[in-house]
């Protein structure tokens, strides 16, 4: 994967993290925010019964007898409140009066009279005349999964406390809100997520690689095809969108690459340019006519390495904008090897190099372009002449699997360094070739690769087990085609 991609994907990536996280932070948050919410209800509600008490007990003596059949009539009570999309149809307040010692007085549920309560930090609190809360099990309705929020608040006479309200409600008639927030939260940021991506979907799509073009495209994919399945169109659609991710990613990434290319592009000229003008400058002062023509000769040559510099450059950039086959077509596989080991001989008649063919397999159709087949073998061909040695031989192959299809250019020449393994395909980098020690201009492999990629193949360069260099060009065979 290029460093763009990384980039991109990156963005894509940081943006649903930090999505990821502020819900999860929101859902963190919600259930403490309601408890917070019903707690402050409580301490009202809490306030509100310690004064009816405290007016009921006017003389300074504990008075709880009109509390019974209040909250008997209350808990008889059927009503249907609809808070937003939820029913409520009972009450669930529960209430404790406790004396001075912490001894419960009145319970209205009735399950705890006469019980010490003195230890629960409510109780505690509130008749050291300070405010009190806490939430524990609820053991009256046997449920130790669910809990209860109790305040409590002090009743007074004077400057004394005759005992203490506590008011209690199950944390379970919450429940029922908080999941209703949390679902509406992962929704809200599902939805949020789901928006971008189909905002960078239809950028890619609309802005990019304009609609009637991507279908033309899908349309001539398909119809090259000699048979049609389900697999296949699924397989078809999914390259032609990631052609609009590929342009839509070189739209937003464009300024940095054309940057990178012109900053590379300088430093590789430098060197010939420079070789130029010292030749130049020379040729200004009185010299030998054979130092004349040595010079002369010079300018020609780092002339012609800048020209090949730059028309290379063009290719690769003009391949490399390009993330789809055009006119994709079948491409038999052995005539092809056949034709580029005849076209190659000359080239490898004046050091005595021969280019032969040795497939093993004599039929495998893969589909392409088979102008930019030519190309990509012709850039291995040529690199594999150029490292082999006087009188030695360049072979051809061609090797087949259930799926793929594997061209394999082998010369017996030095191989590749240990240290040069990872670098032959970055644009620029080459090997000085052992009979002139010259290099190339480092870009012919980068247009194999390049190739590769477009085949939806791959391409790589390693040494032979007995020596010299094996280049290995990876190509998906024909839906259907089976090779022999």
């Amino acid at each position: 994967m290029s460093k763009r991609s990384r980039i991109f994907l990156g963005i894509l990536l940081a943006y649903m993290l930090g999505v990821a996280g502020l819900i999860y932070r929101q859902l963190e948050d919600i259930d403490p925010r309601y408890r917070e919410s019903a707690e402050e209800s409580l301490v009202e509600t809490a306030q509100l019964m310690a004064s009816w008490v405290e007016a009921q007990s006017h003389d300074g003596i504990l008075r709880t007898e009109g509390l019974k059949p209040l909250f008997d009539a209350v808990y008889a009570r059927r009503f249907t409140a609809t808070i937003f999309e939820f029913q409520k149809t009972r009450v669930e307040l529960r209430m404790l009066v406790v004396d001075p010692t912490g001894r419960v007085v009145f319970d209205s549920t009735g399950r705890h009279q006469g019980e010490d309560f003195s230890r629960w930090r409510d109780i505690r609190l509130a008749l050291q005349g300070d405010y009190g809360a806490r939430t524990s099990a609820d053991l009256d309705n046997g449920n130790v999964q669910s809990s209860v929020m109790y305040v409590a608040a002090p009743i007074r006479h004077g400057d004394t406390v005759l005992g203490a309200v506590s008011l209690g409600k199950p944390t379970q008639s919450l429940g029922q809100f908080v999941e209703a927030a949390r679902r509406k939260t992962l929704l809200v940021g599902g939805i949020a997520v789901m928006a971008v991506l189909v905002l960078v979907l239809m950028l890619s799509i609309w802005l990019v690689t304009r609609p009637i073009g991507l279908l033309a495209d899908f349309w001539t994919q398909v119809r090259a095809q000699p048979s049609l399945s389900l697999s296949q169109l699924v397989r078809q659609a999914l390259r032609t969108l990631r052609a609009a991710y590929d342009d839509l990613r070189d739209t937003l990434a464009g300024r940095n690459h054309v940057a990178d290319y012109v900053q590379t592009l300088t430093h590789e000229v430098k060197s010939p340019l420079s070789a130029i003008r010292g030749a130049a400058e020379l040729l200004q002062e009185p010299m030998p006519d054979e130092d004349r023509a040595r010079f002369a000769a010079n300018i020609a040559r780092e002339t012609q390495r800048i020209q090949e510099l730059v028309d290379r450059m063009m290719e690769l950039t003009v391949l490399e904008s390009r993330h789809h086959l055009r006119e994709p077509a079948p491409v038999p596989l052995r005539p092809l090897l056949e034709e580029m080991a005849q076209r190659f001989q000359a080239s490898g008649a004046p050091r005595g190099v021969r280019v032969r063919v040795e497939a093993t397999a004599t039929s495998a159709t893969v589909h392409g372009d088979v102008f930019l087949l030519r190309r990509a073998l012709s850039n291995l061909i040529d690199n594999a002449l150029d490292f082999s040695p006087e009188g030695g031989q360049v072979s051809l192959s061609l090797q087949v699997s259930k799926r793929h299809a594997e061209v394999t250019v082998r010369d017996h020449g030095p191989g590749i360094p240990e240290y040069a393994g990872e670098k032959v395909f970055e644009k620029f980098y080459s090997l000085a070739r052992p009979h002139s020690n010259k290099r190339s201009t480092g870009l012919g492999l980068s247009f194999v690769k390049e190739i590769a990629a477009l085949h939806h193949g791959t391409a790589s360069l390693r040494n032979a087990p007995d020596g010299g260099a094996l280049a290995t060009l990876s190509l998906p065979l024909i839906d259907g085609a089976h090779p022999r």
